[in-house]
């Protein structure tokens, strides 16, 4: 099994750590044996995160929860959960309108503004009403079937997606989404690719690639042969080598089999003709910096503000070891999602945007989700809000609210079990997220 899940690995009989860093600098064995052995381990990230050496923590403070008042979010309303009724060994304290035994906690997240989902009734969800206080992270949790994508998924984002965004598609079955109006743009991160040829990578997917070639236009041997930014780009004539079209790889087309990329036998990968790769920036190419990694990036870079800004972008999600030209069909959907996070981040914030996750920790280390929070985190920080499907508890003990549904999956779920902060939502036994926090 190739994994990250802790519980997964706790119970193998043998692993093997490869490393000791991401990319170019990863490619070897640092660690293998039982999972004693990874614990003892002083090179292996994964062993010093399973022995607890290394840890995600938990926010000292939750900065976004009020004083203490009872109040829920503007315009909420209590809902009703049948399943907190009839399991006596809820928590018995109601939420303010004293109709529920949900566990809602006694202060919902301060936020002068809320979305309110109404009359949820899409697959499994029964008739829910569940308000998402806005400038929040916000974990909605549940055992898988219990209508967590339904509720965000199928009937928040696509209202968003219409309403917002002028979208296409059809929400699933709910009476009404109240409380569009806080905010300005709605964003769904997800981990599909970034694109599906050789001409997409990081550096055209961030915008980045327009900056350095706007850069190689400025300089003094371009300009004594008149050269233009489209000379840099491999996308038109000119600049771009024609045996491959700029891809840097010929396509051979297998009959009753996939299509495969044969390396260009002209230009050797590198994309350009030869006239373009004349041209020089501290002694790189145009082709040489595409073969740069991130970090390489940064220090080449250092003295241009705007490149060095989206480098850092890219740096800041963890994936200081992607190559900037890597083609975006090989790179993995959390690099590809670490990617589409990175853009955002480049991008001015107004303060109003609503960012959805669904598992965003699929298929990420341990470090990996580290850099994800901090960059989360980040949104929140300046007055976004964050709405995350998840079932990773290290991403559920930092969220400031969560809402679990279930409590079963399929016809056993589609009902709020408790809302609340980790720790009110820990201190309900009747949750199975609850009992793992």
């Amino acid at each position: 099994v190739v994994e990250h899940d802790d519980e997964t690995m706790k119970a193998a009989d043998y692993v093997v750590d490869f490393g000791p860093g991401p990319g170019v600098r990863g490619g070897q064995i640092v660690a293998e044996g039982s999972v004693e052995d990874l614990k003892a381990s002083e090179i292996s990230l994964t062993g010093a995160f399973l022995s607890g050496r290394r840890r995600i923590e938990i926010p000292k403070q939750r900065a976004r929860t009020p004083p203490s008042g009872g109040r829920q979010p503007p315009g909420s309303a209590p809902v009703q959960s049948s399943a907190a009724r009839s399991n006596k060994t809820r928590s018995k304290r109601s939420d303010p309108v004293g109709n529920s035994t949900l566990v809602q906690g006694a202060d919902a997240p301060r936020s002068e503004a809320a979305i309110t989902i109404t009359g949820a009734k899409h697959h499994n969800l029964r008739d829910v009403t569940v308000s998402l206080p806005l400038g929040n992270f916000i974990c909605i949790t549940g055992v898988s079937g219990s209508g967590k994508s339904s509720l965000i998924n199928d009937i928040l984002w696509e209202v968003l997606n219409r309403e917002i965004n002028k979208g296409t598609g059809t929400p699933g079955a709910h009476e009404s989404v109240a409380g569009l109006e806080h905010i300005d743009k709605a964003i769904d991160i997800d981990q599909s690719p970034i694109g599906r040829t050789p001409r997409s990578n990081p550096a055209t997917y961030v915008k980045l690639f327009d900056l350095i070639r706007d850069l190689y236009t400025q300089l003094p041997d371009s300009k004594r042969r008149g050269f233009k930014p489209g000379r840099f780009s491999f996308n038109v004539e000119g600049g771009r080598c024609e045996a491959c079209e700029g891809n840097g790889a010929n396509k051979l087309e297998m009959d009753f089999l996939a299509d495969i990329w044969v390396t260009c036998p002209v230009c050797q990968g590198r994309r350009f003709n030869k006239e373009t790769l004349e041209v020089r920036f501290k002694g790189k190419n145009i082709a040489e910096v595409l073969d740069m990694d991130v970090q390489q990036a940064l220090e080449h870079f250092d003295a241009i503000p705007k490149i060095k800004m989206l480098l850092q972008t890219l740096h800041d999600v963890g994936l200081d070891y992607l190559k900037l030209g890597q083609p975006s069909p090989t790179l993995s959907g959390g690099e590809a999602q670490r990617v589409k996070l990175a853009k955002e981040l480049g991008k001015r914030s107004t303060g109003k945007t609503l960012y959805i996750l669904d598992e965003p920790t699929t298929g990420l280390h341990f470090v990996d989700i580290e850099h994800l929070l901090r960059v989360l985190h980040g949104f929140v920080d300046v007055g976004n809000t964050v709405i995350v499907v998840e079932h990773n508890l290290d991403v559920i003990k930092t969220a400031d609210w969560v809402i679990d549904l279930g409590p079963e999956g399929g016809s056993g779920g589609g009902q709020i079990v408790a809302m609340g902060t980790p720790e009110e939502i820990a201190a309900c036994e009747a949750s199975y997220t609850g009992q793992a926090l």
